[in-house]
């Protein structure tokens, strides 16, 4: 695996950035924008929200949440309102927001759906509504992980949902038009995937460090960015990112030397470095024809407080996103 990395730092993307709200401090962020201004949804207590018209200086919004929905505790007994990874879409009138509940390191896990017609808490309007759980894993059931979920419309208009972490890889499921279920019959795929060792017991994921699913399209390839390696960890965090691509949503998604990311493969976008001791879980858009990167990184000038970054996203000749290297400075 270090020869693998060591050859993905010859390759990649680039991203220049944009802004750095450094005081800031985020897990899993997600960004859309409305009426100019753009909204953060990040891990946190009833889900973290922020608003901003710059990108750069950032407000505190109340969270979408007062307290859990219901089926959340009866789904993951131990859930106690800490809502990971949200992903932020909008169809048909409506902005859909999907959130992960969990038991830490075990994949006793769920995805849930809220939505509501506007992100502007003064408008009159303004109301979440819980569509309830999409998605759920248990354990001695399943060897895959109902968190940090991502949804990617393919090119006849049907949704998709990427998730997972750990255990068996990451997956991809068609949903139905409507994004509130799962397609029948279902259609499944794994998209990124590392080797791992046999599970110890329930509470033990083995060592396939990957997480964090996040398809982009770009012209006629969709690009699936995957985290590697550990996050949560403070100043020993060993987070990055990695990127393969594909001409069909479902895959597979090669690396730029030709590796499927099911099979282990990833080229390297971004890692940390004396500053920042991992970054990582990133989400990508495109805002008034200029694309982003937005991740968390682990401050090591604040006790490896975890913060926000955005970076705009460049593309080299054969399509692939071309680094800065002060992008971390």
């Amino acid at each position: 695996m270090k020869r693998l990395i060591l050859l993905s730092i010859l390759c990649l993307v680039a991203i220049t950035v944009r802004a750095q709200s450094l005081d800031l401090r985020v897990h899993d962020p997600v960004m859309i924008k409305e009426d100019g201004t753009y909204y953060l949804f990040c891990t946190g207590r009833g889900i973290s929200m922020f608003s901003s018209t710059d990108m750069k200086e950032w407000k505190e919004e109340k969270p979408v949440f007062d307290e859990a929905p219901a089926w959340t505790t009866e789904a993951v007994s131990d859930f106690r309102g800490h809502f990971w990874a949200p992903d932020i879409s909008y169809y048909d009138g409506k902005y859909y927001l999907y959130y992960s509940v969990s038991s830490f390191a075990k994949n006793t896990s769920a995805i849930g759906l809220v939505t509501n017609t506007t992100l502007d808490p003064e408008d009159p309007a303004y109301k979440w509504e819980d569509q309830g759980m999409i998605l759920q894993s248990v354990p001695n059931r399943d060897l895959w992980n109902a968190i940090d979920p991502n949804i990617i419309v393919d090119e006849n208009g049907y949704p998709w949902m990427s998730f997972g972490s750990f255990w068996e890889g990451l997956k991809l499921v068609k949903l139905i038009p409507k994004r509130t279920a799962l397609a029948e019959p279902q259609e499944w795929h794994t998209i990124a995937r590392r080797k791992r060792s046999d599970f110890l017991d329930d509470k033990e994921p083995g060592d396939a460090a990957l997480e964090a699913p996040f398809i982009f399209k770009k012209d006629s390839m969709y690009y699936l960015f995957v985290s590697w390696d550990y996050c949560c960890r403070g100043k020993n965090s060993t987070y990055k990112v990695v990127v393969g691509r594909s001409d069909d949503v479902t895959g597979p998604y090669l690396d730029k030397e030709g590796k499927s990311m099911a099979d282990g493969g990833g080229t390297l976008v971004v890692e940390g470095d004396d500053r920042w001791a991992g970054v990582g879980h990133n989400s990508a858009y495109t805002f008034d024809d200029t694309d982003y990167l937005v991740f968390h990184g682990y401050d090591m000038n604040d006790n490896g407080s975890p913060k926000l970054i955005i970076g705009e996203m460049k593309w080299d000749d054969e399509g692939w996103p071309v680094i800065d290297d002060n992008i971390l400075k």
